[in-house]
């Protein structure tokens, strides 16, 4: 804990210096973990955190962000919104992260204002930089800053902290927005996000802990951990009858595995 205690020291440093601060929140273990740790190092009254409900969220995810909210007794605002517009659903550029997050910015912005924020902060850490995420320099060039990657804080830093700190979401599997389970360049629309939710409910429902349904049209791309996939196997029967009730006709599973943004394989091919 040697290296991580530093850049915890640093983390808090950068809170104190931050504050008061309006944390863009969304029940994930890294926003989670910054507004636990903004509230117990900066204080409740110099905090508040801002959850942004819309097309793109798992009902599922929605009540458990909630629910950790009330756990951790953060003053959380929840705004409803759609941030996409009708050309970008259609079009699914590959930098789609990037209008969602311009449209993101402009909500916590105004609450920022209301709230009298001095700055605004998401929960992007270090590792985040490995992969493709433009949403990421959007929301720098809006100047929102970054705690976690200003501290030099990794994802596996974050769930180490976390379960040293004893929040019970410390394990908590990685989440992302239900569109990027749709291609690049094919339309998003609400039918597909209802039967992705349903399958990734199926794969929940299961036992199954980091499941993804990749939308190829009629066909379902299931990516699950390597040591999870023989649940997919044991339960092969009642996934395709499910799945088929679902909308899909072809049902399968990646080898590969589940991996972050495969999605994003295609663009480096």
């Amino acid at each position: 804990m040697g290296v991580i205690s530093n850049r915890l020291n640093n983390l808090i440093q950068i809170l104190k210096e931050s504050a008061p601060l309006l944390i863009a929140y969304s029940g994930g273990i890294d926003s989670a973990l910054l507004a636990a740790l903004a509230k117990e190092y900066v204080g409740s009254d110099q905090i508040c955190c801002v959850l942004i409900d819309g097309p793109e969220v798992p009902r599922r995810a929605f009540h458990e962000a909630i629910k950790i909210a009330e756990n951790l007794h953060l003053p959380l605002e929840v705004v409803s919104e759609n941030l996409l517009s009708e050309i970008i659903m259609r079009k699914n550029p590959s930098d789609r992260c990037r209008h969602c997050k311009r449209g993101f910015f402009k909500i916590l912005e105004q609450k920022a204002k209301e709230h009298k924020s001095h700055s605004i902060a998401d929960g992007a850490n270090a590792s985040d930089l490995l992969e493709y995420r433009p949403g990421i320099d959007e929301m720098s060039a809006c100047g929102v800053i970054h705690p976690f990657i200003m501290a030099g804080i990794t994802k596996q830093d974050i769930r180490t902290i976390a379960r040293e700190k004893g929040f019970s979401f410390w394990n908590k599997p990685s989440s992302a927005c239900l569109y990027s389970r749709i291609p690049y360049g094919e339309e998003i629309t609400g039918e597909k996000l209802r039967m992705i939710e349903l399958g990734e409910d199926v794969l929940a429902d299961l036992g199954i802990t980091q499941g993804r349904v990749r939308h190829h049209g009629t066909i379902a791309r299931i990516e699950v951990l390597l040591p999870e996939m023989n649940i997919v196997f044991t339960n092969r029967e009642k996934i395709l009858e499910l799945f088929r009730l679902i909308g899909f006709h072809y049902i399968t599973l990646d080898l590969q595995g589940y991996r972050p943004g495969s999605m994003d394989e295609m663009l480096k091919r």
